[in-house]
């Protein structure tokens, strides 16, 4: 069997076999694109425009569990860096405008690119880990039979 009609929860894997959410709890991308609180859905996640807030306001969840880390910051320079310089060069090719309308037009879309690009990143992985019950790994004890 193939596709969804044969696919199984893997036994090593503690995750649902659906993609349901608890009651309150908002999807990842929700989550993601508007700042949501990863267990009650408030609009809590952020303090500043890319800093979390130490915790969720509404329903007291410690967002300074989680660690987002930097894996965001990496990829979003490198796609939204490529997609400003492929959009620039096409606008100069297109309409060869001066440089001072480049600086004017550029630098503000590649700060809002940037910061919103972080806070959805951001967001997105903080949600994940917790809808995943995330956790540093640990060592299981196996007892085998056959020693």
């Amino acid at each position: 069997m193939s596709g969804v009609a044969g696919a199984h929860r893997s036994p090593r894997t503690k995750l649902p076999d659906s993609e349901q959410h608890q009651k309150g709890q908002p999807p990842v991308w929700r989550a993601a694109l508007f700042g949501l609180c990863p267990e009650c859905g408030a609009p809590t996640l952020f303090d500043g425009p890319t800093k979390f807030a130490p915790r969720c306001r509404a329903c007291g969840l410690d967002y300074s569990t989680y660690n987002v880390g930097d894996g965001p910051a990496a990829f979003l320079t490198m796609i939204i860096g490529a997609l400003i310089v492929a959009a620039a060069i096409a606008v100069d090719f297109a309409f060869e405008p001066p440089l001072w309308v480049h600086v004017l037009l550029w630098v503000p879309i590649t700060a809002a690119a940037v910061v919103y690009g972080l806070r959805v990143g951001k967001a997105a992985l903080l949600a994940s880990e917790h809808q995943r019950k995330a956790a540093e790994g640990r060592l299981v004890d196996r007892h085998d039979d056959d020693a």
